[in-house]
């Protein structure tokens, strides 16, 4: 059979296509007796297909022309798969530690074949419910945004390579204009695709559509992530696009990468962690309060942002009289101008960081797409007394996230709910 135009793999399709293709087929040893094939897509866009075999494993992923969660009433461009493929080989390419490698991509058929994260590799946001602590996390994610972020800015680049850059990305523009409706848009109108845990949080979601100065708020950042080209950033790095074990962090799932504002990744990062402590009073049981969890958690959150500060300025200072053209040597070569550079370039990030770490929070609570971390939680009134502090949380940090100066004072916050 041919694979000349589209068409979605079930199993048998699977192996015929695995077998016209010596870069995947040599993955297994070319072995196809004892194949092993899980289609295990819980995302809401793709099929997600597992292959293992006696002598070798991978995964393969293929976008399908509509929103999978809802059906062909929500189409969705495949050509996501082409922007995912790029961006996973490019931050592999600067990060290889914690992105799985692509063995094979095919425009035609929105599949991206890809080494296969084996157990114990599990999804982040499941460890989180489960109360698993993983000790590098801070370490590995604020290696993995530092090293994505800083090396597709113009503190690394040069305008003419950014600019190219930002062109070819901004074909990915429906997946763009997904986020702006579901982050920045619905959660503070009527919306029927917006829910809540109701009637609990009935009043809660209407004080969120009655709010004037977090629309005000909200604007400026739908404005900065529309306009923003400041990095290729992965545009939907929660604690489901992150696969772990107690020592490997992997990042998966960048299809809806775009040049735009950093905070928005470190904050979608930050704002799921925040979701997954203010989750764990409900998920506390016999025997086990959670108390030290939290604290862990906590301690993740600002070593995280802590961690992040340290090696971005690092790679900052390193490359500080390299091809980058944000600040050229010639004018920023003075140490006390290059302290007050980084720090206001900081500060701003770490208020975009809040930001729009903040509307990821809102928009979980209230809006379309929800997070298992409160979902799992069964006793409705307990899951909606989980949320309304979140959101609560949520709502100060946006409306006031420039009166922050140190992610401490954030922690602070979210113990004083």
């Amino acid at each position: 059979m041919s694979f000349s135009e589209f068409r979605p793999l079930d199993e048998n399709s699977l192996i015929e296509y695995i077998k016209a293709t010596p870069s995947l087929s040599s993955k297994i040893g070319h072995n196809y007796d004892g194949l092993k094939i899980k289609e295990v897509g819980d995302g809401n866009l793709n099929f997600v297909h597992i292959i293992v075999g006696p002598s070798g494993s991978f995964v393969i992923k293929q976008a399908l022309p509509y929103i999978r969660c809802i059906g062909e009433s929500w189409p969705m461009t495949k050509e996501r798969a082409y922007f995912e493929a790029v961006a996973l080989k490019q931050h592999g390419g600067l990060c290889p530690e914690h992105v799985p490698e692509v063995y094979h991509f095919d425009r035609t058929m929105s599949l991206i074949g890809m080494r296969y994260l084996e157990p114990p590799h599990i999804i982040l946001r499941k460890g989180l419910i489960a109360g698993i602590e993983y000790p590098l996390l801070a370490e590995h994610m604020s290696e993995y945004m530092a090293k994505t972020l800083f090396c597709t800015s113009l503190l690394y680049q040069s305008t003419t390579e950014h600019k190219r850059a930002v062109a070819e990305f901004c074909g990915n523009v429906e997946l763009c204009r997904l986020t702006e409706q579901v982050v920045f848009s619905d959660p503070y109108k009527v919306s029927e695709y917006n829910r809540w845990t109701s009637p609990y949080l009935d009043r809660d979601a209407e004080t969120v559509r009655e709010d004037n100065l977090l629309k005000i708020e909200v604007a400026e950042l739908k404005s900065k992530f529309c306009e923003r080209a400041q990095a290729l950033i992965h545009g939907d790095l929660h604690t489901g696009s992150v696969m772990v074990t107690p020592d490997s962090t992997q990042v998966i799932d960048p299809e809806f990468a775009f040049y735009g504002p950093m905070g928005f990744d470190i904050g979608a990062f930050v704002g799921n962690l925040i979701l997954a402590f203010f989750a764990q009073d409900g998920h506390a049981g016999q025997g086990n309060d959670r108390k030290s969890y939290k604290e862990w958690i906590l301690k993740t959150i600002e070593d995280t942002w802590n961690l992040f500060h340290q090696k971005f300025t690092a790679l900052w200072d390193e490359h500080k009289n390299g091809s980058g053209e944000a600040y050229l040597p010639a004018i920023y070569n003075n140490p006390e101008l290059q302290k007050l550079i980084q720090e206001k370039y900081m500060k701003e990030l770490f208020h975009d960081t809040l930001g729009f770490g903040a509307a990821k929070m809102i928009r979980r609570i209230v809006g379309v797409a929800h997070v298992e971390d409160f979902e799992s939680i069964k006793e409705a009134n307990i899951r909606a007394d989980c949320e309304r502090r979140a959101l609560e949380l949520g709502k100060t940090l946006l409306k006031r996230r420039r009166e922050f100066v140190s992610i401490s004072e954030v922690i602070s916050a979210m113990k004083h709910v």
